[in-house]
């Protein structure tokens, strides 16, 4: 029996998690989900149509279904192993959730022969891709689309060849790899809205533990879609990837008045870092000064800067290397 937020359901727990695993609960997708619920909580002025397409356990349905039940219409919970939906309507009735819907389908089936969601969940093990055309066809105006990726080795560079086969573009294998490789996957992401006249903008976006995440919202017409693609450029000789806005400083505040004490850090980190709309960092330990203290000389300059979730030792500021090191 496992407790997370307000849900406790019957799972396997593994040491090791593997792609061969049919259904399981990994606990350190926990801030993941979370922030899923805050999502919905803070994101939507009315009850939204939820899909979680690969639902396993059940864990974030019934989240979301217990702890967000004013902004829920209904949630379809879908999965497809068979074994998988058995287990998640034995925890659906356990925790006496409401407005969730299961279903045994393969998820995109699912998806195409829907009507439509506000928000989509895709997260599966290792990459997106094969599920993003049909979340894109099925994501409404103003919704969000939830996009995970735990293929981790080809975003950041380890493997160049298969970033640039999955994700059209080169990564960057340096300390700015997890960056790099969170923006190649957004603009990945971007391109097939384009193709729908679809305009997905970040909202939030992190790395974190061993996966990259991207709550996108989805907004119509061409412009808008046109501007997504002009800020679509290279960095160094990495790319192209996402050179815009990583998140939506006003939604991460409404966030922030439900977090709990772990995600608020987190969510404080990343909205102080969204004041800073710059590629990159720097890395501060051959500076010889503490982080917090070079923080306070750049602010004291007027110079925009912050921590940054990418590395504990890493700021983002508003100035090159040169300006850095002469302030120093």
């Amino acid at each position: 029996m496992i407790t997370e937020g307000q849900a406790k359901i019957e799972a396997e727990t593994p040491k090791i998690v593997s792609k061969q695993m049919e259904v399981f609960y990994n606990p350190v997708m926990k801030m993941n989900r979370t922030l899923s619920v805050l999502v919905v909580k803070s994101f939507f002025d009315r009850p939204a149509r939820i899909a979680d397409i690969m639902t396993a356990s059940g864990i974030r349905a019934i989240r979301m279904a217990k702890e967000a039940a004013e902004k829920i219409e209904k949630i379809y919970a879908n999965d497809y192993s068979e074994k998988a939906v058995k287990l998640i309507k034995k925890n659906i009735e356990k925790n006496k959730a409401k407005k969730i819907e299961v279903s045994n389908k393969d998820a995109n089936i699912f998806l195409l022969e829907s009507t439509g969601f506000d928000y989509i969940d895709v997260d599966p093990f290792g990459t997106p891709n094969p599920f993003l055309d049909s979340a894109i066809k099925r994501i409404a105006r103003e919704g969000i689309l939830a996009v995970t990726a735990t293929d981790t080795a080809a975003l950041a560079g380890t493997f160049e060849s298969a970033c640039e086969r999955k994700y059209w573009a080169k990564p960057l294998r340096n300390y700015l790899m997890h960056e790099i490789g969170l923006r190649i996957l957004i603009r990945k992401v971007q391109l097939i809205g384009t193709q729908y006249e679809k305009a997905l903008i970040p909202v939030l976006s992190y790395f974190r533990d061993h996966y990259y995440r991207i709550f996108f919202k989805c907004e119509k017409g061409k412009k808008k879609c046109d501007e997504i693609i002009k800020n679509h450029k290279m960095f160094e000789k990495a790319g192209p990837l996402w050179a815009g806005k990583l998140q939506d400083k006003s939604l991460i505040e409404k966030m922030l008045n439900y977090a709990d004490a772990e995600s608020t850090k987190f969510l404080e980190i990343l909205r102080d870092e969204s004041e800073i709309n710059q590629v990159g960092f720097f890395l501060t330990d051959k500076m010889n000064m503490k982080v917090n203290d070079i923080l306070e000389k750049l602010k004291s300059k007027g110079i925009k800067a912050s921590r940054t979730h990418f590395a504990g030792n890493g700021i983002k500021c508003e100035c090159s290397l040169k300006e850095l090191s002469s302030l120093l």
